[in-house]
């Protein structure tokens, strides 16, 4: 029994760690010991597989096209909700309280490493420090960051990430985003960096040349561009960290170990969804401005 309480406290002591680094509060070997005991499960089964199951499921809403507002400002559109409900009817889950829990980036991840939620899909990146802390299905989106800089107050020298990486620039960055951990395994100083919570405030203070660059994802800025009107922003340079932002469902190791089938569940569903040419119809009706 001691030696069990010791390691739990080992374990509750590597949690808070991970969540200061802005990945969660997990560790590595809880992910080998998820997935080793993980079982397949064919096509075939697939329909209603989770049907007697409730999941906690969390989103952004402040990111658009994939996890938005409506202009009521309460219902939840965008591609990540039709990506949702399409896995509903195949795989017949419930969402608990029939109502998604919508909350910035930082804590959505914190939520689904420490077992709070159950999945999160929010166009989240697999980066390599959140799979520490969390499981990803397979990936759904193929994205990728970039630089976002003000036509007219943003010096002409930023022409990329390259650019930004010495630190001499303010930039701008979402908390707990990709593009938040980008920057700080790059080494950006943090002193040259402006953390916000949301996007909007982020490409608002560009907007208002208040900072010298943003980083973020480019599906989403490419989608801001194309529809916010009188904007004074463009992409430059070319997408990066495609490997590090991937979109894919993030799910709790809490959630996994509770049903060993549930990651092959829900990727043999993403499976069919890309193969049955349904993740395509959502990219057209969602993404053209990103492509």
């Amino acid at each position: 029994m001691k030696r069990l309480l010791t390691k739990k406290i080992l374990s509750t002591l590597t949690i808070l760690t991970l969540i200061v680094s802005l990945a969660g509060c997990s560790n590595s070997s809880s992910k080998q010991e998820t997935t080793s005991t993980q079982t397949t499960i064919s096509a075939d089964k697939l329909q209603g597989a989770l049907k007697d199951y409730t999941f906690k499921i969390g989103t952004s809403g402040t990111y658009a096209p994939f996890s938005y507002y409506d202009k009521d400002g309460k219902t939840l559109i965008g591609f990540d909700m039709d990506f949702l409900k399409e896995l509903q009817k195949i795989l017949g889950f419930k969402i608990e309280g029939d109502k998604l829990q919508a909350m910035d980036y930082s804590p959505l991840t914190t939520s689904v490493a420490e077992g709070k939620l159950d999945f999160a899909v929010a166009a989240l990146c697999a980066t390599d420090k959140r799979k520490k802390v969390m499981n990803f299905t397979d990936t759904y989106y193929n994205a990728g960051l970039t630089v976002i800089t003000n036509k007219n107050t943003s010096p002409k020298e930023i022409t990329g990430i390259d650019s930004i990486k010495g630190g001499k620039y303010k930039v701008a960055v979402e908390k707990g985003t990709a593009s938040n951990l980008y920057l700080a395994a790059a080494n950006v100083p943090q002193n040259s960096l402006q953390i916000h919570d949301s996007i909007t405030t982020a490409l608002q203070s560009l907007e208002d040349g208040k900072v010298d660059a943003v980083v973020h994802d480019a599906p989403g800025t490419a989608y801001y561009i194309s529809t916010k009107k009188d904007t004074k922003l463009q992409m430059v340079g070319k997408w990066f960290a495609q490997d590090q932002s991937q979109y894919a469902v993030a799910v709790s190791f809490k959630a996994a170990k509770s049903n060993p089938q549930l990651m092959s569940i829900l990727n043999t569903a993403v499976k069919k969804l890309r193969d049955d040419g349904t993740i395509t119809k959502l990219e057209d009706k969602w993404c053209k401005a990103a492509k």
